[in-house]
């Protein structure tokens, strides 16, 4: 059985975000469109966010210039504005998401944890939490048990998931990297992903391509 997996398509990684990526709106869009066609096609359908709390040096500080490559501006900040899913992405399909980066840096949705980042559990805590504007109670989303998204797939029976989102040679990349490591038989649709830099989004998908994945088009469009 197949998994489509949803990769950060967030706002923060939209333009307009403080790491905004050409043609990631375009890409919420068109991965809606492609479930309104496909989403029959998967046994689950799951999407990961960055979900950060207090990642240390993964952000870059006031005293300090993002280097684009180990920190970064301050992005998807537990329970911001910029953490949500984009709008064009219809989270109607979504069966489940999984959340990385609250304590650390966190690029593969492999180092995600189920959560249930748009709901305030009864009894959540209030208030804020870490240095960068998180909500304790999204901070609380993920419960210290919850899975990772291997356990998670391997329960649903999954055994080969197809990759979509942002940012094509970063969180996409490391994701499908891991898929293909943890055994899963391993695709990309590669007009439903979004880089930052395209001469490095081509040679991450060549890497992908590489090391055994799949790599497809679409070819529908968006309304």
């Amino acid at each position: 059985m197949r998994a489509l997996v949803i990769v950060d398509v967030q706002n923060d990684f939209c333009e307009g975000g403080s790491l905004g990526v050409e043609g990631g709106a375009q890409v919420a869009g068109r991965i809606t469109a492609f479930l309104d066609e496909h989403a029959q096609d998967y046994a689950a359908v799951v999407a990961t966010r960055d979900w950060h709390v207090d990642p240390g040096p993964h952000f870059a500080t006031e005293d300090s210039t993002p280097d684009f490559t180990e920190s970064w501006p301050v992005h998807c900040v537990a329970g911001s504005a910029g953490a949500e899913l984009h709008p064009a992405l219809d989270a109607e399909f979504v069966d489940a998401q999984f959340l990385k980066g609250r304590f650390d840096a966190a690029y593969s949705g492999f180092d995600g944890q189920l959560g249930v980042p748009d709901m305030v559990r009864s009894g959540a805590p209030e208030g804020p939490a870490g240095p960068f504007g998180a909500t304790a109670a999204a901070a609380s989303a993920v419960e210290e048990d919850a899975p990772g998204l291997d356990d998670w797939l391997r329960a649903e029976g999954i055994n080969a998931v197809t990759v979509v989102g942002i940012a094509t040679d970063h969180c996409v990349r490391a994701t499908v990297l891991d898929a293909i490591d943890s055994g899963y038989d391993t695709s990309v649709f590669t007009d439903l992903v979004a880089g930052v830099d395209a001469g490095r989004a081509e040679e991450a998908l060549e890497l992908m391509e590489e090391n055994g994945a799949i790599l497809q088009v679409w070819g529908g469009s968006a309304e």
